[in-house]
C-alpha cells in the first residue's frame, strides 16, 4: 500500500476556511431559510473591469484564428505583461525591478507555498502571529515544523505576536532566523508597515543572511500616500526578498487566477556545501519544471489593468471597498466594538465582545445575525478573542450585515 505524507498529518484540524465553509453548509441544512452574508473568505464580488473583459474577449477571438492562436506559452509569462507590470508596479515607485525578475502565476497562494521547493529544509522561519494560515501550512506540509503543541504553535517556527498592546507590529527577532514571512497590508489584522518599519526588517535580514518573503497582495489598498508598497521601496531590498503580488483583489481575477512573484537577479542563498547559488535561477528552474504558464487570455486581461481605462477602473474597485470598510468600521464602532484595520486594507479585526472566544463570536454571528466573518484563532494563538470581517461584498449586504450585527 502507498505511505502517505505523515506531514499532513501534523495539520491542525482542516484549513480554516473550509472548516468555515463545513459550519456554514450545516447551519444552512439546518436553517434553509436563514439568509446568509457572507464576510468571511476575502473573495471579491463585483465584476471584472470592463478593460480586462475586452481585452480578454479579443484574446478568445485571436484564439479562434490560425493567425493568433497560442498554445504554450513561456513559463515566466508573456514579456509584454511583465514589462507592464515592471513599469507601472515597480519602475514607476523608484524600484529597479526589471521584467527578467518577474515571474507571471495563477496565484500568490500558490506561489508563497511552491516558493519553499527551492528552499533547504533546515531554515529556521519566523512568521506572524496571527498569521495566513497558508505560510505555516505549507511548512507543515513540507517537513519543516515538527508538531504543534496544546496551543497549535508548531516547535520549528518563531513566532512573532501582533496584538493591540503592540499595535500589530511585530518585533525584529531577537534570535537568528533565516526565513521572515511578512505580509503587508496584513492579513488578517489590516495593519500596515512604514518605510523605518520594513527598513529595519531589511537591515535584519542583510546582516544575518535571511530572506523575506513578502506578501503584497493587498497593496493596492493602500491610502496613505507615504507608506510603501513594495518592500523593493526600501534601500537593500533587492539583496534579501522576494515580493508575491496578485491581480486577485484588485482587479478582480480571484476567479481567473493571475499574480506574479518577484526573484530580484543576484539575491542568493546558500547550498550545503556553503556554496552561494542565485534563488532566480532555481525558481526560474522550477517553474520551467513545474508550471505551464497562465493562459494567454487572462494575460490579455491582466495587462489591461494598465491600460488607462483599466487604472481607472481598477481604482474605483479599490474604492468601493474601502468605502465598505468605512461602513463597517463605523457600525462596529458604534455598536461598542473595539476595530482595527479597514483603513489601509479590506479587512476589519475586532475584539470579539463580551470575553467571546472566535469560534464562539463565529458561532454567535451565524446563528444570531446569519453574519459569516473568521475567527481571529484561526489565524494563530494571538488571534483568540479577535474576529475579522471582510470589506468584500455588494453594498446592499454590508449595510445589511451591519445592521443585523447592531442589532444584537
Amino acid at each position: 500500500m502507498a505511505q502517505v505524507n505523515g506531514n499532513y498529518l501534523k495539520l491542525k484540524a482542516g484549513y480554516l476556511f473550509p472548516e468555515i465553509g463545513r459550519r456554514v453548509k450545516a447551519f444552512s441544512e439546518a436553517n434553509p431559510t436563514a439568509p446568509i452574508i457572507r464576510l468571511g473568505i476575502g473573495d471579491v464580488t463585483e465584476p471584472l473591469p470592463e478593460a480586462c473583459r475586452t481585452a480578454m474577449k479579443g484574446a478568445i477571438d485571436e484564439m479562434g484564428t490560425r493567425e493568433g492562436f497560442h498554445g504554450y506559452g513561456p513559463e515566466q509569462g508573456y514579456l509584454w505583461l511583465r514589462e507592464a507590470i515592471a513599469k507601472n508596479d515597480f519602475q514607476a515607485r523608484g524600484c529597479s525591478i526589471t521584467a527578467e525578475e518577474i515571474f507571471v502565476s495563477d496565484g500568490s497562494k500558490c506561489d508563497s507555498s511552491n516558493i519553499l521547493d527551492i528552499l533547504g529544509e533546515g531554515n529556521r522561519i519566523a512568521v506572524t502571529d496571527p498569521v495566513y494560515p497558508v505560510y505555516v501550512d505549507s511548512n507543515v506540509m513540507a517537513g519543516r515544523t515538527g508538531d504543534a503543541d496544546d496551543a497549535g504553535r508548531y516547535g520549528g517556527l518563531t513566532y512573532l505576536p501582533i496584538t493591540a498592546a503592540n499595535g500589530f507590529t511585530a518585533e525584529i527577532p531577537t534570535e537568528k532566523v533565516d526565513l521572515i514571512y511578512l505580509c503587508f497590508p496584513n492579513n488578517p489584522t489590516g495593519a500596515v508597515a512604514t518605510k523605518a518599519q520594513l527598513q529595519a526588517w531589511v537591515d535584519y535580514a542583510r546582516a544575518n543572511d535571511a530572506l523575506i518573503l513578502f506578501d503584497a497582495a493587498y497593496e493596492a489598498f493602500i491610502q496613505d500616500p507615504e507608506l510603501p508598497h513594495s518592500i523593493y521601496e526600501i534601500e537593500g531590498a533587492r539583496e534579501c526578498a522576494i515580493e508575491f503580488r496578485s491581480f486577485s483583489k484588485n482587479a478582480g481575477f480571484t476567479g481567473t487566477r493571475c499574480a506574479l512573484t518577484v526573484v530580484p537577479r543576484g539575491l542568493m542563498g546558500t547550498a550545503a556545501n556553503g556554496e552561494r547559488v542565485e534563488l532566480w535561477a532555481l525558481w526560474n528552474r522550477r517553474q520551467c519544471t513545474k508550471f505551464n504558464g497562465v493562459s494567454y487570455i487572462v494575460q490579455r486581461g491582466a495587462e489591461a489593468v494598465y491600460s488607462p481605462e483599466g487604472q481607472a477602473q481598477v481604482q474605483a474597485l479599490v474604492a468601493f471597498y474601502m468605502q465598505n470598510a468605512a461602513i463597517i468600521r463605523r457600525e462596529l464602532t458604534s455598536a461598542g466594538i473595539q476595530v482595527y484595520g479597514g483603513e489601509q486594507a479590506p479587512y476589519v479585526w475586532l475584539k470579539t465582545p463580551e470575553n467571546l472566544d472566535s469560534w464562539g463570536f463565529f458561532d454567535h454571528l451565524l446563528g444570531k445575525a446569519h453574519v459569516v466573518g473568521t475567527p481571529g484563532s484561526g489565524f494563530g494563538a494571538a488571534g483568540e478573542g479577535y474576529f475579522r470581517l471582510s470589506a468584500f461584498n455588494s453594498r446592499e449586504n454590508v449595510e445589511e450585515a451591519m445592521g443585523r450585527i447592531r442589532a444584537l
